[in-house]
């Protein structure tokens, strides 16, 4: 019994916190089964590790700050305006994101824009890329606040780690020239070195009237486009489709 408890304060000291409270029922079991004690420390440490990468992922997705919709099994892809499922099947392999390929998503809302990219980010998440999904309106937050204000210090720290980096609703809203240069700072801080998908309801050529500068968007698109695929998602809103009225609850 001391030795147990021996182990146990060693495996809290070690910080393995997964074994620490299974240490004597795994040694029961391995007695009783008569396997060795090489075959103890393994199934020890193969349950901590397990643990290990459970938190990982667990840490990753909340980092990743995903929407609630953001499963590719609820995507329909029946219809022809939206992205097929041999497209889809294709993205989910990931290797665009290997080669620093950016995704445009493009075309009115309700289209199934965010939850492609929102699935897509899960995805990479899920294969253990480090990857982040960000409103647009997030994002410039961040930009704006970095420098006065921790959590934008920290999630700017992460971003600019990225590998992936999905900017939801990306021109919806006009930005002042400072705004818009930040913005495109840290583009190019993170070109050919992160991939982005980018969700808009504004075709590339519209997107100098939501900067306002001309110099800025050729910049911007230049780099963006460089590697890129942009597909064009059309078709009416799924959230009118499938709206719910309150009068069909009640009577």
């Amino acid at each position: 019994m001391e030795t147990l408890e021996t182990i146990k304060k060693q495996c809290q000291l070690l910080r393995l916190g997964a074994v620490t409270g299974k240490v004597e029922a795994l040694a029961d079991r391995v007695a009783a089964e008569g396997l060795s004690y090489l075959e103890f420390i393994r199934q020890l440490l193969e349950g901590e590790l397990e643990d290990r990468r459970r938190r990982d992922q667990q840490r990753r997705e909340k980092a990743a700050c995903l929407p609630l919709n953001h499963h590719l099994e609820q995507y329909d892809s029946s219809r022809e305006e939206r992205l097929p499922k041999a497209r889809l099947e294709q993205l989910k392999e990931l290797t665009w994101l290997d080669q620093n390929y950016n995704i445009i998503l493009m075309g009115p809302s309700g289209t199934g824009k965010t939850m492609l990219s929102a699935g897509l980010c899960y995805h990479a998440v899920k294969n253990g890329y480090r990857a982040y999904f960000r409103t647009m309106e997030q994002l410039m937050t961040v930009l704006r606040t970095k420098d006065i204000a921790t959590v934008a210090k920290a999630d700017y720290a992460r971003l600019i780690r990225a590998q992936l980096i999905v900017i939801d609703d990306m021109m919806m809203i006009s930005q002042s020239k400072m705004e818009a240069n930040a913005f495109f700072h840290f583009i190019n801080t993170l070109h050919e070195k992160t991939s982005f998908i980018i969700t808009t309801n504004k075709s590339p050529k519209q997107w100098v009237e939501i900067l306002g500068d001309e110099v800025i968007t050729t910049a911007l698109l230049d780099r963006l486009l460089f590697h890129c695929e942009i597909i064009p998602l059309a078709g009416e809103s799924y959230r009118m489709q499938n709206r719910k009225s309150i009068f069909e609850t009640i009577g």
